[in-house]
C-alpha cells in the first residue's frame, strides 16, 4: 500500500516544512512530538525523484546525532527513521563501514556524532539533518564544522530536530533571519502514542519547568551565573504539602496603575516553622500576580489570594506607593493583617539570602509556577538580566524574608495552624 508513505497526506502541521526561502528549519518539540518521523520524511523529500531512479534536489546528505550510535539507531533504523519511512523501491542500502546510506538513485547520507566535530572537517553536502543539538557535548564545534561543509547545490538546506534545551548554539540558531521554527507539545502526536505515557508524564511533571521543556517543547532561557537553576528548582520541587505554622501573601505594586504598567507580582508562601531555624521549611503555594490596569485590581487579587490560603498576613512593598498601597487595600478590607515592607538594597542583594536557602534544600515549590521560574533564572548578582520587572520574584523574596529569615534572628515558636 502506498498511503503510509504518503507522508505530506497525513503528517501534522508542525511535521510538514515552511514555506519561504530558509536555510535552517528547527523543528522543536516535546518527547514524542513527532520530530524524528518529520526529519526523515524531509531527507526522503529532498533525495528522492518522480520516480526510483531518478535525481532529487540533494545528492550528498550528512545526518548528524549525538553519536554515531544513536544516529544510527534513531535517524537510519529507528522505528520513525529513514529506512522505515521508505518505500521499498526506494529504501537505501546501509553501508556499516562507511557509515553511510545509498538509495537507488545514487543519492548518499553519512552519518556522523555531534561529538566528534573534526570527522565534519573536510566532506561536502547539499542537505543536512541534525538530531537532538541541544545534546551533543561540543554544539558548537560540530555545528560550526557542519556549516562550512553545507555548501553544494543551488540551495543547501538544513533541518535540526530537537527538544529545546537552553544551550548558546540553538538561542543564536533560533535568531537568525535565514532559520525558520516549528514547535509541538508532546500531545500533538497523540494517537500516535501509548495513553498510559502520556497520563503518566502529564501526571509526573505537568506544571513543572521539565515539563514545559520536555513535554511542552519550550525553550526555557537560563541566564549563565543565575542566583537559581533550572536542576536546582526541579530538586525543590513538592508534590504533597504539610501543615503550615504562617502562610503570608506578598505583593510587589507596580509603579504606577494603567494599562501598560508592570504585572503585580503576588505570591503565596507557607512555612514550617517549627524547631531551630536549620530545621524550617517554606513552599512556594500559588503566583497569583496579575495585569493591574489599576490599584484596586490587584488589591483585591492579593485580597482573594489571603482568602484561598487562609494566609495570615500580607506583605507589600511600599518603596514606589508609600503609604498609598496599604490605603488601596484597607479601603477593601480594614481589617486585613498587614505589614509594609521597603527595600534598602538592590534586587539581586535581596535575593541572594533567599538563593542560599533554595542551595540548603529549604525552600520547595508546588507545580504550575513556571513564570514565576522563569524570572528566577534570570535573576543574577548583577542584576535581572531580562526586560521588564521581576515583579513576581519580588514577591517571593519579600514572602521568604517574611517566614524564614526575619525571624530566624528572634527564633520566636509561632502557633501550628492547619490547611482546612
Amino acid at each position: 500500500m502506498a498511503l503510509p508513505f504518503l507522508f505530506e497526506a497525513w503528517a501534522l502541521d508542525h511535521q510538514m516544512p515552511p514555506s519561504g526561502d530558509w536555510r535552517t528549519w528547527v523543528i522543536m518539540g516535546g518527547r514524542g512530538a513527532g520530530k524524528t518521523r518529520a526529519g526523515a520524511e524531509w531527507v526522503r523529500s529532498m533525495v528522492e525523484g518522480s520516480r526510483s531512479l531518478e535525481p532529487g534536489r540533494a545528492k550528498r546528505v550528512a545526518l548528524v546525532g549525538e553519536t554515531y550510535d544513536q544516529a544510527r539507531e534513531v535517524m537510519v533504523f529507528g522505528d520513525s527513521g529513514i529506512l522505515a519511512c521508505s518505500p521499498p523501491d526506494r529504501r537505501p542500502k546501509w553501508n556499516g563501514t562507511r557509515r553511510a546510506l545509498t538509495w537507488p538513485n545514487g543519492a548518499e547520507a553519512m552519518v556522523f556524532s555531534g561529538n566528534d566535530p573534526e570527522a565534519l572537517r573536510g566532506p561536502q553536502f547539499d542537505a543536512a539533518w541534525v538530531d537532538e543539538l541541544a545534546k551533543w557535548k561540543k554544539p558548537r564545534e560540530a555545528w560550526d564544522m557542519l556549516q562550512f561543509g553545507l555548501r553544494l547545490g543551488d540551495d543547501p538546506r538544513q533541518v535540526v530536530t530537537t527538544t529545546p534545551r537552553n544551550v548558546g548554539i540553538l538561542k543564536e540558531i533560533l535568531e537568525l533571519k535565514s532559520s525558520t521554527v516549528t514547535r509541538a507539545p508532546t500531545e500533538a502526536n497523540a494517537a500516535n502514542l501509548a495513553p498510559s505515557f502520556l497520563e503518566e508524564v502529564r501526571t509526573r511533571y505537568a506544571g513543572t519547568r521539565l515539563g514545559r521543556q520536555e513535554l511542552d517543547g519550550i525553550l526555557l532561557d537560563e541566564e549563565e551565573g543565575a542566583l537559581w537553576s533550572l536542576e536546582k528548582l526541579e530538586a525543590n520541587r513538592a508534590d504533597e504539602l504539610p501543615e503550615f505554622d504562617r502562610i503570608v501573601v506578598a505583593v510587589d505594586p507596580p509603579v504606577t496603575g494603567h494599562k501598560g504598567s508592570d504585572d503585580c507580582g503576588i505570591v503565596v508562601v507557607g512555612a514550617v516553622t517549627q524547631g531551630t531555624p536549620q530545621n524550617w521549611r517554606a513552599y512556594v503555594l500559588e503566583d497569583a500576580t496579575v495585569s493591574a490596569s489599576s490599584p484596586t485590581v490587584w488589591a483585591q487579587a492579593a485580597l482573594d489570594a489571603m482568602e484561598r490560603w487562609d494566609a495570615d498576613k500580607m506583605v507589600a512593598e511600599v518603596n514606589q506607593g508609600g503609604d498609598l498601597v496599604e490605603q488601596v487595600v484597607r479601603q477593601l478590607d480594614p481589617m486585613v493583617s498587614y505589614k509594609s515592607v521597603r527595600a534598602t538594597r538592590g534586587k539581586s542583594a535581596r535575593a541572594e539570602p533567599v538563593s542560599a536557602l533554595y542551595d540548603q534544600g529549604r525552600v520547595f515549590h508546588t507545580r504550575g509556577l513556571g513564570e514565576l521560574e522563569d524570572q528566577m533564572t534570570k535573576m543574577t548578582a548583577q542584576g535581572y538580566k531580562a526586560s521588564g520587572s521581576p515583579d513576581r520574584l519580588d514577591a517571593l523574596v519579600w514572602a521568604v524574608h517574611e517566614l524564614m529569615i526575619a525571624p530566624a534572628a528572634g527564633h520566636t515558636r509561632p502557633r501550628i495552624r492547619t490547611l482546612g
